[in-house]
């Protein structure tokens, strides 16, 4: 009997002109939480796809409880017990729990093939007892959160009898409440017997489920690893192959004159009397829990809400911005959290999303100067060091991080003063944040203000020269880069009033 339920060894994948899996191996224990770490394109998403026999591997081969197995589709491998949770939900949200839990495999009376709606509803609802759903299996599936529907997706993996659960990148999307959640489904599945590979680039979840960890890089296996003996820097060397003993690669820059300021803005059932301002050269931390209202606050600054009080200065004159392009004519630039649904239009190609704010200067009587505009788009991408063949690739194509790029570099096509980056890092890998960070930096340097809103501590505290700390819709405090401590912060995001300083 092999000590695996699952077993991999020497995996290679090729798709034409590149190798997307070279040679890689993984083992997973019965009943164990096993992370798999690496960049973006270090080779995760095939590796799934080999698993879930969505791609045939060119080398290699695949145990299953010491069985060599070989899976022409996905349907074989579900009927084998694997199923994958994917980060983006892949649901049917005009129909019900049920529907979605049970597509593909109804359940169905001999004989007559009538569909047991009845016995489909009653089983799904047990499965979502077994998870503590808050909902009824007969809820339609778009009326729930992103938490919710990975629920589904779970008690989906229950319905089929999965006994090897994939998990990809699953709190990406959740706040911390709802990852504890998560974390404490995952942990009584394991305590069922089930085996789980949990794919995540937050250290976080690693540290807080698995016991081991394998690492990927390259679209190679670099090692595995347990948990409890490897360090942060060493797990960052592996992911990327050096060391980033300056992941916060933060600048001294002497500051200028205030740019923007706003005074008790305020918007009713969001934030009430907040209170800031940026200087020019300045990283500005906006940071509090999820709902502390920092979004809004930015929203309503770009004109993408409307202010129900208070005041917006820029460069000393109060001004009245109704509206994003009223905000870009200033010289006020967004980077929106949601990069894929706000931040880039996915069909179209890296060059052309640059330059979409900046169309109308590449048009002479309606013609579009594609010369200019190619020239444009290629010196922005290369500018933020964006990693693609062409500036034609598509911007589906790139990774979370390059994705990420491609959104700043469309903020510096227009000519700006003021740039707010709401969580810039979110969802992309170690190596991705170091160069955000690096080109953050150097925005700085040149002399843009910079605010940035995050919920990630390391990053508050490493790159920005102020912080202001919202609680409940009010700024609760304000830190200098020397005051700021991590428990500081997480004081001030807890307080329901404001903390004056001195």
């Amino acid at each position: 009997m092999s000590d695996y339920v699952l077993e991999l060894k020497g995996i290679t994948k090729i798709f034409p002109g590149i190798k997307a899996l070279d040679n890689v191996h993984f083992q997973l224990k019965k009943g164990e939480i096993h992370a798999l770490m690496g960049e973006n394109g270090a080779g995760k998403s095939t590796f799934i796809k080999v698993i879930t026999g969505v791609h045939k591997a060119e080398e290699g081969s695949m145990f299953l409880d010491g069985k060599e197995v070989n899976f022409k589709n996905p349907k074989e491998a579900q009927a084998a017990g694997i199923a994958a949770i994917y980060q983006h939900v892949t649901a049917y949200p005009h129909l019900t729990v049920t529907e979605n839990i049970f597509m593909g495999h109804e359940k169905v009376q001999k004989g007559t093939g009538r569909i047991l709606w009845n016995q489909m509803h009653a089983e799904a609802n047990e499965l979502l007892r077994q998870l503590s759903a808050d909902f009824d299996a007969t809820t339609e599936m778009g009326t729930l959160s992103v938490a919710q529907q990975q629920m589904v997706e779970i008690a989906k993996a229950l319905s089929m009898k999965a006994r090897i659960i994939i998990m990809d990148e699953p709190t990406a999307a959740l706040t911390k409440r709802e990852s504890e959640e998560l974390y404490k489904i995952a942990e009584k599945l394991k305590d069922d017997g089930a085996s789980i590979i949990f794919i995540s680039h937050r250290f976080e979840d690693m540290y807080r489920l698995a016991t081991r960890v394998t690492v990927f890089r390259d679209s190679k296996y670099i090692g595995s690893y347990d948990v409890n003996g490897i360090t942060n820097e060493d797990l960052i060397v592996a992911m990327v192959g050096r060391e980033i003993t300056q992941l916060f690669p933060k600048p001294e820059i002497k500051i200028g004159e205030e740019v923007l300021k706003v005074e008790n803005l305020s918007r009713a059932g969001y934030f009430k009397d907040v209170t800031f301002h940026v200087k020019k050269g300045e990283i500005l931390g906006l940071t509090g829990l999820v709902g502390a209202g920092r979004t809004e606050v930015c929203e309503t600054i770009f004109g993408v809400e409307q202010k129900e009080a208070g005041r917006i200065y820029f460069n000393g004159k109060e001004v009245q911005i109704k509206g994003p392009l009223q905000a870009m004519n200033l010289g006020i630039g967004y980077l929106p959290e949601d990069r894929q649904k706000q931040g880039l239009i996915l069909d179209w190609g890296i060059g052309q999303n640059i330059t979409l704010p900046i169309i109308d200067k590449m048009t002479k009587y309606g013609i579009m100067n594609e010369k200019k505009e190619r020239e444009l788009g290629k010196s922005l991408a290369e500018k933020v060091d964006t990693k693609a063949v062409t500036i034609f690739d598509k911007a589906s194509s790139l990774s979370g991080g390059n994705q990420q790029k491609v959104v700043v570099a469309k903020l510096l096509a227009l000519d700006l003063k003021v740039l707010i980056l709401d969580e810039p890092t979110k969802g992309v890998d170690v190596g991705a944040k170091a160069a955000i960070y690096e080109i953050m930096g150097e925005l700085a340097k040149q002399g843009y203000a910079i605010i940035m809103v995050s919920s990630e501590m390391p990053e508050i505290l490493g790159m920005c020269d102020r912080i202001v700390v919202m609680c409940d819709g009010r700024v609760t405090g304000e830190l200098t880069r020397e005051e700021a401590t991590q428990e500081a912060i997480l004081e001030l995001g807890m307080a329901k009033t404001v903390h004056s300083k001195g």
